[in-house]
């Protein structure tokens, strides 16, 4: 699993037009899923993104989580984080997990996060996702198991 955790002030995502998911202050998470990922990995990167500490304390450290500060998470669903593109200048997706089984994995990991009491949005697996974001810091991170 790869995952680009990003720390937003607010961000929108729509699709077709229509606003489908939408946070305030959180952490807006992208996340692929490739050939072989299972449960096991899910589990772990849940804990991870909720405890992760990019949230600043009152003396401008990096040291408080989602959870802390009362934030949420957008879960969106990206297969193009498993890109291959060492070869050529179309990248190839054959690490991607085929739809059905990432499917699974990906309502599986939002259900994760959800049991750490952090509100969890997601997006529309598959489809073509408009995403508006406003970024904070900007913090980013890249956690790839």
């Amino acid at each position: 699993m790869k995952a680009v955790i990003q720390r937003v002030g607010h961000t929108v995502l729509s699709v077709d037009g229509k606003v489908v998911s939408e946070i305030g202050f959180g952490l807006a998470v992208f996340l692929g899923i490739k050939v072989g990922d299972c449960q096991s990995q899910a589990d772990y990167l849940a804990k991870k993104i909720v405890n992760m500490r990019i949230f600043e304390d009152e003396n401008g450290k990096m040291n408080l989580s989602v959870k802390d500060v009362g934030g949420e998470i957008l879960l969106i669903s990206q297969f193009t984080l498993l890109a291959d593109c060492s070869h050529g200048n179309r990248p190839s997706f054959l690490n991607a997990e085929r739809p059905e089984r990432a499917e699974c994995l990906y309502e599986y990991t939002a259900e994760k996060l959800r049991e750490y009491d952090v509100p969890v949005r997601t997006g529309v697996f598959g489809a073509d996702m408009k995403i508006e974001q406003f970024n904070d810091g900007p913090v980013s991170i890249i956690l790839e198991i």
